[in-house]
Parts: structure tokens; C-alpha cells; sequence
């Protein structure tokens, strides 16, 4: 789990050691938090957590030779990886721009170049990578995590592609509005969902041969249409006026 701290990943690792999941690695840049609250969400998952943050490029190698001594070989990676951007427009500073375009997506590319050349030399594995519906057309309030969620899902897209054949599959999830502790105080979007129902969409996904999946599912043809629309009606829907 690149990410581990996130409350959304959690949920994931809960969903799925219910299933057959058994063990995990943790990444994260508190490994402690990380721990306990997977040991909340998943008390029956036996656990590795380690020191990781996705700023420090050096560390992506490093950590999956790790993960790869301490599970014997990798079957599922994700990445959870990312700084929230409600509000990631015009008030932004340049510091934070470059903050928010490597957290959430130069960095986790980095790290996913090294798990994706891993797994193909394994032959095996499958990747889940978080995006967001944000990505598939930036609003002007928060154009900034709107573009980095796009460039992290144009990434994990022609990677999936890159690695056809090899038996190592990508999995894109989109998640609307999701209501978590990160997005305590924010009124809920249209069709907001929650940690768990993403948790549950990405299980039953992962039985399936989807490449991308939407949390909710009707996300994506409102999306398909959307992206395509006219700038002003798109200004209007999305409350940019």
C-alpha cells in the first residue's frame, strides 16, 4: 500500500483481507498512524509498516526490494497516495502548486515506473491506482488537483497499456466526492459516496476484467458526456460561474 495513511486505502485492505488478502506492507510517511489505523480497519491482516514518502524518489526502489524480501513477491500494489485540493485553484502559491503536482502525481508516477517494472519481471501482479472523477475535466476552483489527478490517470492508463502481455494488469478507480475524515466540513457534492463503498467497488472490480472503474458507476456516462461539453455549460454545471 503506497499511501497507507489514507482513510480510503484502509477501507481497501479491510474489504479485501476479508476476502483473501493475508498480508501487507505499509508505506507511508507516519508508518505508526498507518499501522493503527489499518489494525482498525483490517485486525485480522498481518502487517509491515514502513517509513515512505513519495517526494523522495530515491526511496521508491529501496521500497519494493523491501516489500519483495518481506512478502516473497508482490500479487497486488496501491497506491494511495495524494493531498486533498477542494480548493486547489487560483489561491494557490507557487510553492503549493509544486507541492501538489509531485505529491499527487510526479512522485506516485515515480514510485509506480519502479512497482510496474517489478511486477513485469515477476510476470504477475495487479496494480490499483486511486484517481479521481476531479481528473477526467479540471473546474476552475480546483483546476490544480484536477490536473494532477488527470496526469496520474493518463499515467496509470498507458502504463496498463505498456504492460499487456506480461501478465501484470492496472486498475484505475475514480471515486466522486468521497465523505471521510479528510473532507470533514465540506458539503458533500452530488452523488458523494463514502471510504467503504469505494473499498467495495474496488473488490468487485478486481474480479472482473474492468481497466477503469467509477465509485458510483454512474459517474462514468455523466463524465463520458460531460467532458465533451461546451466551457460554458460545464462553468455552469460545476458552479463555476
Amino acid at each position: 500500500m503506497l499511501g497507507a495513511g489514507s482513510e480510503i486505502g484502509g477501507a481497501i485492505l479491510g474489504e479485501l483481507a476479508g476476502r483473501s488478502l493475508q498480508r501487507a506492507v505499509l508505506a507511508a510517511r507516519d508508518p505508526d498512524a498507518a499501522a493503527r489505523s489499518v489494525a482498525v480497519a483490517a485486525p485480522e491482516l498481518a502487517t509491515t509498516a514502513v517509513r515512505w514518502d513519495a517526494l523522495e524518489v530515491d526511496s521508491h526502489a529501496p521500497l519494493v526490494r523491501r516489500a519483495v524480501e518481506e512478502l516473497g513477491t508482490i500479487d497486488l500494489v496501491i497506491c494511495a497516495v495524494g493531498m486533498l485540493g477542494h480548493h486547489a485553484g487560483l489561491s494557490m502559491p507557487p510553492s503549493e502548486v509544486d507541492t501538489m503536482v509531485r505529491s499527487n502525481f510526479a512522485g506516485p508516477a515515480a514510485a509506480l515506473a519502479v512497482v510496474g517494472t517489478t511486477m513485469a519481471e515477476a510476470g504477475h501482479g495487479t496494480i490499483v491506482v486511486l484517481s479521481s472523477v476531479a481528473g477526467v475535466r479540471a473546474r476552475r476552483s480546483n483546476y490544480v488537483y484536477g490536473s494532477t489527478k488527470a496526469g496520474l490517470d493518463s499515467f496509470a492508463q498507458g502504463m496498463g497499456d505498456a504492460l499487456v502481455g506480461t501478465g501484470v494488469r492496472v486498475l484505475v478507480v475514480r471515486p466522486g466526492f468521497v465523505t471521510s475524515k479528510m473532507t470533514e466540513g465540506l458539503d458533500p457534492a452530488p452523488l458523494h459516496t463514502d471510504p467503504a463503498t469505494v473499498a467495495s467497488a474496488v473488490a468487485k472490480a478486481l474480479g472482473s476484467r474492468r481497466d477503469i472503474v467509477s465509485v458510483p458507476p454512474v459517474l462514468s456516462p455523466a463524465f463520458a458526456v460531460l467532458r465533451n461539453s461546451p466551457r460554458g455549460l460545464w462553468r455552469r454545471i460545476a458552479g463555476d460561474r
